[in-house]
């Protein structure tokens, strides 16, 4: 299978330690229009992930993350009612081609490190990325390195509009996901938590048990979405390359159908911890997944 680092169109764009995208959960306008696609390389083939856990974390945020990662390739026929994972993952996929089937995108963790004692600070900022970058993929550029950050954490730009970053240094793209729990629970873990704007709905318990683990999932989700569809800012997106909205960003606040601000729209409740989630996954896990935008219907897409 070809290498994820093969564009499918045009050239690498090169951009030294560019932020591309983020996700604002909580921005209440509508979408402002289509993704447009600009002609650049997406990622294809095999992705291959290189964890880095900066600070401590417990083990519900690991296997909650890994989980969700494992389930993006498993696809079961009727195993659950609800919709899997792997049926958002495939909305991502769409964005290859216009083939009905276009041919899978396979994510795997190939490397997991970590930190805690916070090698290179506290406050991360651009100028620490290439040595937690090397740290995550062991030297090897065919890895997006992974960067989730402990609540104990500052990473520039997160909690002021931000709850991810994705970007690239040289041609290496990168993904950083933070613990919201301390600075901006209220702009970066709805709707697990009160949202800081805006109506105030319903709060969802988290479906793993654990605000933070399951906001964190959100994220990540929004962040690789990204990362595949826009890896160096000529890809999918509306706006521009600095404020790009990008795949998640098209449909802020949705979860399910009907949404509206201060609702998530149409998800499920466990009935055994009373979460919700609109998906399922590696061993029946649940999970919370946004809205996506879909390429082929010009349309947000939601599991529910």
């Amino acid at each position: 299978m070809a290498s994820a680092f093969l564009p499918r169109a045009g050239g690498l764009l090169l951009i030294s330690a560019l932020f591309l995208g983020s996700l604002a959960p909580l921005a209440l306008a509508a979408a402002p229009g289509r993704l447009i696609n600009h002609g650049g390389p997406i990622l294809h083939g095999n992705i291959n992930l290189g964890l880095i856990w900066y600070g401590p974390f417990g083990r519900v945020h690991k296997n909650t993350v890994r989980s969700f990662i494992k389930s993006l390739n498993i696809r079961s026929q009727g195993a659950y009612l609800e919709p899997q994972v792997s049926n958002w993952w495939r909305v991502v996929e769409s964005y290859q081609s216009s083939a009905r089937s276009p041919p899978p995108i396979h994510v795997q963790v190939v490397r997991q490190v970590t930190d805690q004692s916070f090698s290179v600070g506290k406050v991360l900022t651009k100028d620490f990325l290439p040595s937690l970058i090397q740290q995550a993929t062991g030297g090897n550029p065919n890895v997006i390195p992974v960067i989730f950050t402990n609540r104990d954490v500052t990473v520039m730009g997160l909690c002021t509009g931000m709850c991810y970053n994705h970007g690239i240094i040289g041609t290496q793209p990168y993904i950083i996901v933070g613990d919201p729990m301390s600075e901006c629970p209220g702009a970066c873990a709805w709707p697990f938590y009160q949202s800081d704007y805006g109506p105030k709905g319903v709060i969802l318990q988290p479906p793993n048990g654990n605000v933070a683990a399951d906001s964190m999932v959100v994220n990540f989700a929004s962040a690789l979405a990204a990362t595949v569809t826009n890896p160096f800012g000529t890809g999918y997106f509306y706006g521009f390359p600095m404020k790009a909205t990008e795949a998640t960003m098209a449909c802020p606040n949705m979860f399910g159908k009907g949404a509206f601000p201060g609702y998530t729209g149409k998800v499920r409740v466990d009935p055994t911890n009373g979460g919700g989630f609109n998906v399922r996954g590696f061993k029946g896990r649940r999970f919370l997944l946004p809205a996506i935008w879909n390429p082929r219907t010009a349309s947000c897409w939601t599991p529910l």
